[in-house]
């Protein structure tokens, strides 16, 4: 029997490295060209002529007006259930939790068809809305419904973890020092889990920004009244390439700040800790 080849350790590190560069390359690559195309496919003068566009600046204004209702609605409500939520026993704890992440993983289209069967003219709810004379599909309100049920996950379930891991003897000094449960919760819980419900708010803005299949069963496409900027892309692939083109560049860049808010609002966090 013939001895095994044996292979240098300074080729075998070669081989090692080279394999893991061009891993790193190709899923890089595949990633950051469909992105980069974007760019190329315009010029600066085309974009920024294309910015002043009144399909541009409405659905640019209805989206960014819609996202920051939505992001609030969650934080207000949402940062009161989680923390309860976190600290509670209770039956059917597991279902909520389930329910909770639901929206993460239900087609957006299916989401949207849940609420217009829900809250739709002739829906299980809708239809009493609407003896009151109280329209909710096909409004801007509609699309503030849509991004919250797609988005608030991204909070909610940021805010509970943080809750459950947060160290509680923290609270229970302040208690001993006569702090009221509310006055413990503004003044020693929050800021110190400030970091990470900012990084799960900018997150939650992100998705909502982005929201689509939902957003356009339950609330449809209309111009300046449910046309955000990801139906207006598609409204632009079918009437007007370059606008098309200019609000999915605007997205990616919007989409880029917000992840780069997160990764450094994250730095921070682990650097403080």
């Amino acid at each position: 029997m013939s001895p095994a080849v044996r292979i240098p350790q300074k080729t075998r590190h070669l081989l090692t490295y080279s394999i893991a560069g061009l891993l790193i390359l190709a899923v890089t690559l595949y990633l950051a060209l469909p992105v980069a195309a974007l760019f190329f496919r315009t010029t600066p003068d085309l974009f920024f002529s294309s910015l002043s566009d009144p399909l541009v600046l409405s659905a640019l204004w209805l989206s960014l007006t819609t996202s920051v209702i939505s992001l609030m609605v969650v934080i207000l409500v949402g940062t009161p259930f989680a923390y309860v939520h976190a600290r509670s026993s209770y039956p059917g704890k597991v279902i909520v939790d389930t329910l909770i992440d639901l929206p993460l993983v239900l087609p957006p289209a299916v989401a949207g068809f849940a609420l217009l069967v829900l809250y739709g003219r002739m829906g299980l709810l809708g239809q009493y809305f609407n003896m009151l004379g109280i329209s909710i599909a096909f409004t801007t309100l509609a699309v503030i419904m849509a991004q919250i049920f797609v988005a608030s996950p991204f909070y909610l379930r940021q805010a509970k973890s943080l809750f459950e891991q947060f160290d509680q003897s923290y609270e229970h000094t302040a208690r001993t020092l006569g702090a009221s449960p509310i006055r413990t919760f503004m003044t020693i819980t929050l800021p110190l889990t400030a970091s990470g419900l900012i990084s799960g708010a900018v997150m939650t803005f992100g998705r909502a920004l982005g929201e689509f299949g939902a957003t356009i069963m339950f609330a449809g496409n209309l111009p300046g009244v449910t046309q955000t900027m990801p139906l207006a892309v598609y409204v632009g692939m079918e009437s007007n390439f370059n606008l098309g083109l200019t609000i999915s560049i605007l997205l990616v860049i919007i989409s880029f700040i917000i992840m780069i808010t997160v990764r450094l609002v994250t730095r921070k966090e682990v650097q403080h800790a």
